[in-house]
């Protein structure tokens, strides 16, 4: 009966995340979508080209890591600081009332999110600037300098994610026994001594699973936030274009499907390489923690 249960799950995986392992494909073709799969023409690894041979794929693909390792550790140190805060927190409606405050903002659409920040961030009526302007500080352009937006695009992410992404971390907090808290009082811990030696050792498998499995996808920008409030400005391009954003605007200038695809199978190689490299080590230090 409890695989019976498992079964619609299975089934929704299978169709939405296995049947469509078969239009990789496409990325080896000359996709026509009048002929289809079957009647379009096999050019090998041609398409590739389109990524690999232009004069931006180095600085494009170090964008896409580096702003994607800043997500995650910083996502991931953020994340833990809040479940460890929420877990300390006295007060049921108290800590209720904090954790929706703090996991609302996940539910915002990244095109009110982007709305927000050109509120913010406007050169002429950005709530940021005019107080700047009220203190007698020359106004920031933040839209016309592209070394500031790394930092911008972590915090407005962290604001967006971390509280979302601490629901795991406490549901882990919650599932410790709490004689071991008892003990440790006993024994004259501190509460710091506390989250420093029971919490945050217990909490280690969870954030090594976590990162592992953010590994999968450290090849993928988040193209939703980062073409919501980016948008095509070539200004902000040296820091803030990742694969995903220079993709689509190949594929909305180009028109081909192909070359789209086969970006998108270079992702998924390298994202599974660095999965099951991050697994290794995680299995030969964390054993307990290793997907697989």
């Amino acid at each position: 009966m409890l695989y019976l249960l498992t079964l619609p799950g299975m089934l929704l995986i299978f169709v939405f995340a296995y049947l469509p392992m078969a239009g990789i494909v496409i990325a080896f073709q000359d996709f026509n979508p009048v002929k289809g799969i079957a009647g379009s023409e096999f050019v090998g690894l041609k398409n590739f080209r389109f990524f690999v041979e232009s004069g931006e794929t180095l600085r494009i693909i170090a964008n896409t890591l580096f702003l994607n390792v800043l997500f995650i550790g910083f996502g991931a140190l953020a994340a833990v600081t809040i479940a460890i805060m929420l877990s300390e927190l006295g007060g049921r409606w108290f800590k209720r009332i904090i954790q929706t405050v703090v996991t609302l903002p996940h539910f915002l659409s990244w095109t009110v999110i982007a709305m927000l920040v050109t509120a913010l961030l406007s050169t002429e009526n950005g709530v940021v600037n005019k107080v700047l302007e009220g203190m007698g500080v020359e106004p920031v352009s933040f839209y016309g300098n592209p070394g500031l937006w790394p930092l911008l695009l972590v915090l407005i992410k962290l604001w967006q994610g971390a509280g979302f992404g601490s629901i795991v971390y406490l549901a882990t907090i919650s599932g410790i026994n709490p004689e071991i808290y008892e003990s440790a009082s006993i024994d004259g811990a501190s509460r710091w001594s506390k989250i420093r030696y029971i919490t945050l050792p217990l909490l280690k498998p969870t954030v090594i699973l976590m990162l592992l499995l953010a590994m999968g996808g450290i090849f993928y920008g988040d193209f939703g936030m980062i073409f919501a409030i980016i948008g095509r400005n070539p200004i902000l391009y040296p820091t803030t274009d990742v694969i995903d954003t220079y993709v689509y605007r190949a594929l909305m200038d180009l028109g081909d499907m192909s070359m789209a695809a086969a970006v998108g199978f270079f992702q998924s190689v390298v994202g599974c390489i660095f999965v099951v490299t991050v697994n290794a080590i995680a299995r030969k230090w964390a054993p307990d923690s290793a997907l697989f």
